[in-house]
């Protein structure tokens, strides 16, 4: 029973990371090949932005600010005016946004995944240089994979790896199961070392 309640903090930190992309997986699935299809995911994904991230947006969480800039452009840009050159390259232009969001909040000195992480922390642990390396860490590995599906992106506008879409979809996806999983195995592994070195002081 204590094994199983040592993980509760660490899915509650899951599901608020997972609620701040929860617009990009829903456009990601939602998308599809044709440009109705693509208009409906954009009007569901800015409406999640809201629903979802309303507490995010009023805290100035940048991730959260940059996906409801990012699907707003996209439904004058697409939606109301009709851009197919956007709508053809919508994979390429929301991998390079979401990356470029990413290592802007990295670049600030805001780390997007520092923001998040204060929501489940006490105040006076805000500051703590270790407790903001990790996090900065852990932005500069989202970072990177995001990176990497913008160059997936790239790389399948060109003939070098003539595979199917769905390989290139699945490898998008891979990319957010990946950054969640390494989030979640980091931060616990963290939090368990502050616990050992809390008890081990007060001994």
């Amino acid at each position: 029973m204590k094994n199983t309640e040592s993980f509760i903090p660490d899915f509650k930190e899951l599901g608020l990371l997972m609620l701040g992309f929860l617009p990009w997986m829903l456009f990601l699935f939602l998308s599809g090949h044709t440009m109705t299809s693509l208009k409906i995911a954009i009007v569901i994904s800015l409406v999640a932005t809201v629903i979802f991230g309303y507490g995010d947006l009023k805290r100035g969480f940048i991730l959260s600010w940059g996906t409801f800039i990012f699907f707003l452009i996209c439904l004058i840009m697409i939606d109301f005016l009709n851009n197919e050159w956007m709508a053809m390259e919508m994979d390429l232009v929301s991998n390079v946004s979401l990356a470029g969001i990413m290592w802007f909040t990295v670049l600030i000195g805001k780390p997007f995944a520092l923001q998040y992480a204060r929501l489940g922390m006490p105040k006076e642990s805000w500051n703590d240089l270790s407790f903001i390396r990790g996090c900065r860490f852990i932005t500069v590995v989202w970072a990177c994979l995001m990176t990497f599906a913008a160059l997936i992106s790239i790389l399948k506008r060109t003939a070098w790896l003539p595979f199917p879409d769905w390989v290139y979809f699945d490898l998008t996806l891979l990319n957010i199961v990946v950054g969640l999983a390494f989030t979640t195995i980091f931060k616990r592994k963290k939090r368990l070392q502050r616990e050992l070195a809390t008890t081990a002081a007060s001994r």
